[in-house]
């Protein structure tokens, strides 16, 4: 059986990769809009499921693996920031608070058709931030295409204070402890 990672996500790929079994990546082309009313949760274990749908369906033996990732401040649901001026407001909003990151995690075996999905929050509270670290941090990383500007992998790990959570992985976007166990229940142990 193949592995296929259904993301176009340099840190997903990167994560996976620690996993040290050989897979292929191929981008998802989905419409990540969120439907009306739908919690943050609800909304990365469905576009989690639907990357890796969308993707099995060109292949006959293969475990797809789907992600997503938001991050939630005060309620509301905060995507990637995109552009500068962006980051500039969340990380300013975010400023000596808590935010949550859920990341959504699918595996689909497109063989038996069976689906494994999970979501897998993740509090982080962010240091007291100056206008001058904010600046510093944005020139320095451009984390645009971060949830909640955070790019925990790198300069972002210098922002908080603490991070609370059972996967550390998960932070950066693909939950590693938790995929560990649904390759396993398909029979692609790592070790």
């Amino acid at each position: 059986m193949k592995l296929i990672l259904a993301s176009s996500s340099p840190f997903r790929r990167e994560l996976l990769s620690r996993l040290m079994i050989p897979f292929d990546v191929v981008s998802p082309d989905i419409d990540e809009t969120p439907v009306q009313s739908e919690s943050a949760p609800d909304l990365v274990r469905r576009l989690s499921i639907e990357k890796a749908k969308t993707v099995a369906e060109r292949y006959e033996r293969a475990l797809v693996i789907g992600s997503d990732q938001v991050a939630v401040h005060d309620g509301e649901i905060i995507g990637k920031p995109h552009n500068h001026e962006q980051a500039v407001r969340q990380l300013e909003n975010a400023s000596g608070k808590s935010i949550v990151l859920y990341t959504g995690l699918a595996v689909v075996n497109t063989q038996s058709e069976s689906i494994h999905s999970d979501v897998i929050p993740c509090q982080v509270k962010f240091k007291k931030l100056s206008s001058a670290q904010i600046k510093r941090y944005l020139e320095k990383e451009k984390p645009y295409g971060c949830s909640g500007s955070l790019r925990a992998d790198g300069l972002g790990v210098a922002l908080l204070e603490k991070f609370s959570g059972d996967d550390p992985s998960a932070l950066i976007g693909l939950p590693l402890v938790r995929l560990v166990s649904m390759l396993e229940a398909e029979g692609m142990p790592p070790v």
